[in-house]
C-alpha cells in the first residue's frame, strides 16, 4: 500500500538481527555444512533453496555466519559448476511464464510491458556477467533459450 501523503510505496518486513558470530547453539561444524552444501547442489537445488534447507531442516541460522563464506562461495571451491548465475535463470524462468501467460491472452498490454522489463534486466545482467567473466562472451539471451533453461 502507498504512503498517505507521500507519492511512494510504504517499506515492510522484518530486518535480521545484528549477529556478527555464529551461535553456540548450531548443532554442525563448519565442515559438515560445507558437505551438506555438496550434497544440495547434486540435487538440484540453487543457492537460496539449499540455505532455506540447512535453516529449516539442520538448524543452521546463516551459513556465512557459520562458515565463513557464502553458499555460492563453498559451491565455486568444491567444484560445483554452475552455468548460469542463480538471477538470471530465475529471471528467465520469469519470462517464460509471462510469454506463455501472453500467447493465451494476447492484449494483456500491462505483462506485454513486464515481458519487457525482465527481458531488458536480463540483457543488463548479462551484460554486466560477461564483463565479469562469468558466463561466454558469446551467450546471447533468447526466449527459446529461456524455454530450454526453465525446464
Amino acid at each position: 500500500m502507498a504512503r498517505l501523503y507521500a507519492k511512494r510505496k510504504g517499506r515492510s518486513g522484518s530486518t535480521r538481527p545484528q549477529v556478527k558470530e555464529n551461535p553456540a547453539w548450531v548443532p554442525l561444524k563448519k565442515d559438515e555444512i560445507e558437505n551438506l552444501v555438496v550434497k544440495l547442489s547434486g540435487t538440484g537445488l540453487t543457492s537460496a533453496q539449499i540455505g532455506q534447507k540447512l535453516r529449516d531442516s539442520y538448524g543452521v541460522p546463516d551459513v556465512r555466519l557459520a562458515t565463513g563464506k557464502t553458499v555460492v562461495k563453498i559451491m565455486k571451491e568444491k567444484g560445483v559448476k554452475i552455468d548460469i548465475p542463480e538471477d538470471v535463470t530465475s529471471l528467465m524462468k520469469r519470462a517464460v511464464l509471462l510469454q506463455t501467460h501472453l500467447k493465451s491472452n494476447p492484449s494483456d498490454l500491462s505483462n506485454k510491458r513486464s515481458l519487457e522489463l525482465v527481458e531488458s534486466r536480463i540483457r543488463r545482467l548479462s551484460r554486466y556477467y560477461k564483463r565479469e567473466g562469468v558466463i561466454p562472451q558469446d551467450w546471447d539471451y533468447t526466449i527459446v533459450l529461456a524455454e530450454i533453461g526453465a525446464k
